[in-house]
């Protein structure tokens, strides 16, 4: 069932925080993953990495170094405290404490029984006590019901060998270690990744056979990257392990998904997940269908004769445009080939919904006027705002709570969505400092791939505080403050 698929996908994506970041000022990433055992449990795991650029080295006896971390997890359900560990993370021991760019990795792991939790997480570098402590909570969700086929969350691995002794990194026989942040540069050119399906006994039964595709998509698009696309048969089991390597050598720079698909013998999806990756590799340029084979004629593109507004048909296709097809318009509406911006402009829509691409376009353009319409500035547009591209790319919100008259704040909005493709209540903030203008500006969203600033509340009250300590992170207390509170409790 579709509401199976949904909620399968959506809580296994992650999330990444970024800490305060200066000399000497923590810097660290922490994602997570949901597992279960069948029979046994579920469990969470955390992938912790901190730059060892960013923490203190104190000596240890006469000629090492080594930085020291203590890092407390809690989980809480109904103000509960239903699991929680305080331990120290300490650093290789190194010689030059001016030589310490590398990352310091950590993994935990947590038994859970299925439901949502509260995470909350506070790091603090122990040999530099001056900078306070960071600390910050997300929403986490178990939930793998045997009624259905479930998959794990998707991990991606930095680097994996087989071992004989188990360890708390250790899945399947095999030291994984993490790569918490889900950037590739052009240096790394392969793409490791683990993950489970369960249950396929109890639904296929124990004969059966089943389908996993595993491939690189488009995030914006949700295209297939047709190099990238992978496939492999199974039997039933309890849990499959899918373990893989993908050659992204020839992978553009972009925002793409790792997607995962269980299918039966009818080809029919039992259940989905996607992990949302970004890749640096300029050497490698984008290859769109040759535009020249497009035929267009009799189609509803041959009625958009302006050079003009066809150029500017072109420019609010990118809050729905991939990094390429972004690049490609922008170079196209700067020429006179009026063709083929047609051409272009029907194939974006055709891949889209190949049925009815008019239908499509159409329903889409309504929302553009609706955008231009309310979210155009003094100087852009209003799919050229943020709020305009925002709208254009997830939809409306479900509520949006503003703010414009607070004593100590900008202006500002906060958007909250229900769910956002396979995510579940992801918000976006946006502020400006002239009411006049209309240009509210994006300042922070928890939404995987846009910009996540932990220091938003300090955009927001800098129009009569603004502390110079870099890690402070939210405004001293004061009548009226609200913004905070519309974030956590959208109403």
């Amino acid at each position: 069932m579709i509401k199976k698929i949904v909620f399968i996908v959506a809580f296994l994506l992650g999330s990444i925080y970024t800490f305060g970041q200066q000399e000497k000022n923590l810097l660290a990433y922490l994602s997570y993953g949901t597992f279960t055992v069948p029979g046994e449990g579920s469990y969470l795991e955390t992938y912790l990495a901190v730059s060892g650029q960013s923490v203190v080295f104190a000596a240890v006896g006469d000629s090492l170094y080594q930085a020291n971390i203590q890092v407390t997890i809690i989980f809480m359900q109904d103000s509960t405290v239903q699991n929680y560990t305080k331990y120290e993370l300490q650093s290789p021991l190194v010689e030059d404490p001016e030589e310490t760019n590398f990352g310091i990795i950590d993994q935990q792991r947590f038994m859970l029984s299925d439901g949502e939790y509260q995470m909350f997480i506070e790091i603090f570098d122990l040999n530099n006590p001056e900078v306070p402590a960071f600390s910050t909570e997300e929403t986490v969700v178990l939930e793998f019901p045997d009624d259905a086929i479930q998959i794990s969350a998707i991990q991606l691995i930095d680097t994996y060998h087989k071992v004989d002794v188990p360890s708390v990194i250790t899945k399947n026989d095999y030291d994984l270690i993490p790569l918490v942040y889900a950037f590739y540069p052009a240096s790394n050119t392969t793409l490791n990744f683990y993950t489970e399906v369960y249950f396929t006994d109890l639904i296929l039964g124990d004969e059966g056979k089943f389908l996993v595709s595993y491939f690189i998509e488009s995030a914006e698009s949700q295209n297939m990257m047709q190099d990238f696309i992978f496939r492999k048969r199974m039997d039933s089991k309890p849990v499959n392990v899918l373990m893989s390597s993908i050659d992204i050598s020839q992978l553009p720079s972009g925002n793409y998904n790792l997607a995962i698909e269980v299918r039966d013998i009818h080809n029919e999806i039992l259940a989905s997940n996607k992990l949302f990756f970004r890749r640096h590799n300029p050497a490698v340029t984008h290859q769109l269908s040759d535009l020249s084979a497009v035929n267009i004629s009799h189609t509803f593109v041959d009625q958009y004769e302006d050079i003009e507004i066809m150029r500017e048909y072109l420019r609010c296709l990118a809050p729905l445009s991939s990094e390429a097809e972004r690049d490609y318009a922008y170079n196209l509406s700067n020429t006179a080939e009026l063709s083929s911006m047609q051409r272009f402009f029907y194939y974006f829509w055709e891949k889209r919904n190949y049925d009815e691409p008019e239908k499509a376009w159409l329903t889409y353009f309504e929302d553009v006027i609706k955008v231009n319409a309310t979210y155009k500035t003094i100087t852009k547009r209003g799919y050229e705002s943020d709020r305009g591209r925002v709208y254009l790319k997830y939809g409306p919100p479900n509520h949006i709570a503003e703010s414009y008259n607070e004593p100590a704040a900008y202006p500002y909005e906060i958007w909250h969505y229900y769910s956002l493709g396979n995510q579940r209540n992801k918000r976006f903030v946006f502020v400006t400092k002239d009411m006049a203008t209309n240009d509210f500006v994006l300042v922070h969203s928890d939404a995987i791939g846009e910009l996540a600033n932990y220091r938003w509340q300090l955009d927001i009250y800098k129009r009569t505080w603004d502390p110079n300590n870099i890690d402070q992170t939210s405004p001293e207390d004061a009548f009226g403050n609200r913004a905070y509170d519309y974030y956590k409790h959208p109403r």
